[in-house]
């Protein structure tokens, strides 16, 4: 890993004072980058690239004062700020794309079509096991914004695999994944959220794990089955010692998922119209934290 991130750095012109000759080093580069894909608020920019806010806030003068980002008020919250880019900023963030473009040919040129897409694939394939690896999974309400983003995408996924009706789903959840009975976990990758999931208290010693998901492309990567530990982990620090769920016969990689992961086959233990599947799994060893602690 760390010969191929000295080796690609140099390549790139990452080492250069001046990132592809555009004036900028690679970290105000890439910040006005971000801005020109989707201007933000300096909060949600701090986010999505994981910035301390005192580098930031410098990168953002620098761009202010070479005239290249306009940082004013956000009319919708006053109390933020939000960043674009100038009429300067656009040219640069032009040039910074066009250049951009030509070092990723020159550096793809001498090989052959085949050898480009077995480049392209192994780049995808590394890109998506980096980016899994430093998913960042945390304990939030199930009522925060985070949250109910996330269930919206689950929603969304089962009604086009099965139809189903969320109608009034989320205000269940409310109340029945929050402590001290429950728990939510959201898995976000830049500021977004690519996986979640929760435990509910259902019975004694009974912890039911509700509204499972994982970005379809973040499939193959592990994450999954990483979340569902963080789950069963959240479970027994709950104080639980059986892990249930149910699932429709539609989702068939999370049956296989939930199968691998040592869940057997039970009768129906609940009313729910839109399961097809359930399954149970006995909880032992020390618990863990759902923040990740011992």
């Amino acid at each position: 890993m760390r010969r191929f991130n000295r080796s690609y750095t140099q390549r790139i012109g990452a080492l250069e004072d001046s990132f592809l000759g555009v004036g900028l080093p690679l970290g105000a580069a890439r910040l006005l980058y971000e801005i020109g894909i989707a201007p933000a608020s300096a909060q949600a920019l701090r986010t999505r690239l994981g910035l301390d806010s005192g580098y930031l806030s410098r990168l953002l003068r620098r761009l202010e004062d070479e005239g290249l980002v306009a940082v004013v008020p956000d009319p919708r919250d006053r109390r933020r700020r939000r960043v674009d880019l100038t009429a300067a900023g656009r040219r640069r963030w032009e040039q910074l794309e066009r250049r951009s473009d030509e070092r990723a040919r020159l550096l793809v040129e001498p090989l052959s079509p085949r050898q480009r897409e077995r480049l392209v694939a192994a780049l995808a394939e590394a890109d998506l096991l980096v980016r899994a690896a430093t998913v960042q999974i945390d304990q939030v309400n199930p009522g925060s914004p985070a949250a109910r983003k996330a269930v919206g995408y689950y929603f969304a996924e089962l009604n086009r695999r099965f139809g189903f009706d969320a109608a009034g789903e989320a205000d269940k959840d409310a109340v029945a994944l929050s402590p001290p009975t429950g728990v939510f976990l959201v898995a976000s990758s830049d500021g977004e959220p690519v996986a979640c999931g929760g435990v509910q208290t259902i019975g004694p010693g009974i912890g039911e794990l509700k509204r499972m998901w994982v970005h379809g492309g973040w499939r193959g990567a592990g994450l999954g089955s990483r979340l569902l530990r963080r789950l069963e982990a959240a479970a027994a620090g709950l104080g639980h010692t059986i892990a249930r769920l149910d699932t429709n016969e539609a989702l068939t990689e999370a049956i296989a998922m939930y199968q691998h992961a040592g869940y057997r086959r039970v009768p129906r233990y609940n009313d729910n119209p839109w399961a097809t599947h359930f399954f149970e799994k006995p909880l032992d060893g020390p618990a863990e934290r759902p923040d990740g602690g011992a």
